[in-house]
């Protein structure tokens, strides 16, 4: 019998880790609490998920682990609102529920594989994009070189510091991690995204680009790509709308005739340029 996807999985906070100075950054490690619903959940790097909460509501959030890694879900949140907050102050052991997955992910066994890929990500925005990276390294002989441009405003708001230093000096992966400006004990790159993206000027040949970010960091890195030849195919997106139900029926996050949560949240930049111009 077909789940009803309307009907969250019964889940709980496995762990919780603080990711920024400030404390509004966290991940959390989810685990089913049934086998049986582990074992059917399927995601592809790219797609989200409903997290709910009992009395305060349900939020999409994009899912930050990759397939490879079993056992568990991992959701890094911004706290931000009702259900957010809310999120934020309950404790490792309690209940929430957990619909999905949801929406499309990144062609990582499609129209990626066997070419060279470049992850470019500002802020918080490097959820989804964490996901993606863990996947392409443990399938690493599908793939090319693997390029990352990943900054934020201080060293403090970056996430995942100590996978980082792990991913440093991998063969066939340059990292390029930046900070908008100079900060005490800083050693690494200063910039922002976009210039670091034009100093690094990767090749578009037999390549794909995954961007995600705030809409003014997609701007500004798009002119860089298009000067050195990338392509607007070539370019994958993450978006995002007022997304509710999941699904595309209620309506919230429609753009025309497409819906963020069901046709997307990744699109290719052609798509995105034949939508309305609002978007």
């Amino acid at each position: 019998m077909t789940k009803n996807p309307y009907l969250p999985y019964p889940a709980r906070i496995d762990d919780v880790a603080v990711e920024t100075e400030d404390g509004n950054i966290k991940t959390f490690r989810i685990v089913f609490e049934n086998e049986r619903d582990r074992a059917t959940w399927r995601h592809t790097p790219g797609q989200f998920a409903m997290l709910s909460i009992a009395g305060k509501g349900e939020i999409p959030i994009g899912i930050a682990s990759s397939p490879t890694e079993e056992g568990f879900v991992l959701f890094t949140v911004n706290r931000a609102g009702v259900v957010t907050t809310a999120l934020h102050q309950i404790e490792k052991g309690t209940r929430i529920g957990i619909r999905g997955p949801l929406g499309n992910g990144f062609p990582v066994d499609g129209a990626m594989r066997g070419k060279n890929i470049l992850i470019i990500a500002g802020g918080f925005a490097f959820t989804t994009l964490r996901a993606t990276l863990i996947y392409l390294l443990a399938h690493r002989a599908n793939y090319g070189k693997i390029t990352v441009v990943y900054g934020a405003r201080t060293p403090g708001m970056l996430l995942y510091k100590d996978e980082f230093k792990a991913w440093q000096g991998l063969d066939g992966l340059d990292l390029n991690v930046t900070i908008d400006r100079e900060a005490p004990g800083w050693s690494g790159l200063v910039g922002f995204v976009p210039t670091i993206t034009e100093r690094v000027a990767p090749s578009p040949e037999n390549a794909a680009a995954l961007i995600c970010g705030p809409p003014i960091m997609i701007k500004f890195t798009m002119p860089p790509l298009e000067k050195i030849g990338w392509q607007d195919d070539q370019v994958y997106l993450s978006l995002e709308n007022r997304m509710k139900c999941g699904l595309g029926v209620c309506g919230h996050c429609n753009v025309g005739p497409v819906y963020v949560c069901k046709n997307g949240p990744v699109f290719t930049r052609e798509q995105v340029k034949k939508l309305p111009i609002e978007f």
